[in-house]
């Protein structure tokens, strides 16, 4: 799917999530309903850092070109000395390391331990990062064109000072779900994770398919391109993802949302 797609659906998915914490007992604080929404958003951009097409390769500037080609060659070098024999030859790496189950519980494992680990600042980069790419796929028209970049880096640096110090008031919810001491913002990489996946079910939907479950092997292939029968597939950018998709996404989120803070 394409940016937008990804996003709104990041999106909903955590709204969701915050319905199913709320009828399961364990509420979510809106500014991390909030918080995890964003950060959800735009984790669901991040798995294309492997394309240099993509959004997230241009939304920090050459920082973000250098490491989309550093990915890409990580991913391919992977994909080549893990492939069996029925995995066709590929010239790229898009669409294998960072499309899989694996990767996404490795990117939100690290995002937990940074944010214990590195305190405030480490929470205020991880907010940062993901409100970008939040606001490059949510707001795509609008922060389209190199000369807005500027712009959403600084409503991106506005917004996660502003979150980070919501957050950090008492029952705010920087110590959601993981209540020790020292566990504060433990949660910060459960939207990241599930971002991610998102993303790659997602993808799993296009014509494609997505390999999420590697390395698990599947037949005579460890890159199985996981997705439903073909007939139903969709190619990227095509009207079923942009005038039902996207809809669809959108009325979830809303219904999600009302959940979660208790209104249905």
């Amino acid at each position: 799917m394409m940016g937008p797609a990804h996003s709104l659906s990041g999106a909903a998915a955590w709204l969701g999530v915050g319905a199913a914490a709320a009828a399961a007992g364990h509420p979510m604080p809106w500014p991390v309903l909030l918080c995890g929404a964003l950060i959800c958003a735009g984790a669901a951009l991040a798995p294309d850092l492997d394309h240099k097409a993509a959004t997230i390769s241009r939304a920090f500037g050459p920082l973000s070109r250098w490491l989309c080609e550093i990915v890409d060659k990580l991913s391919y070098a992977v994909y080549k000395a893990t492939r069996k024999k029925g995995d066709p030859r590929r010239s790229g790496g898009h669409r294998t390391l960072t499309h899989t189950w694996l990767w996404a519980v490795l990117i939100g494992a690290g995002a937990s331990a940074a944010a214990i680990a590195g305190g405030r600042w480490a929470v205020l980069a991880i907010l940062f990062a993901h409100m970008v790419l939040a606001i490059e796929g949510l707001l795509w028209r609008a922060a389209r064109g190199s000369s807005s970049d500027i712009l959403v880096w600084l409503l991106a640096a506005t917004s996660a000072w502003i979150l980070a110090g919501i957050l950090d008031k008492p029952g705010n919810g920087s110590d959601w779900l993981f209540t020790a001491p020292g566990q504060e913002y433990l949660w910060l990489g459960l939207p990241i994770v599930l971002g991610a996946l998102v993303h790659d079910i997602g993808d799993a939907l296009t014509v494609s398919g997505c390999p999420i479950l590697w390395p698990i092997p599947v037949g005579r292939k460890r890159w199985y391109p996981v997705g439903p029968p073909k007939a139903i597939r969709f190619r990227a950018g095509s009207w079923v993802e942009l005038k039902v998709l996207m809809p669809v996404f959108m009325v979830l989120g809303g219904v999600g949302c009302a959940g979660a803070l208790n209104f249905i």
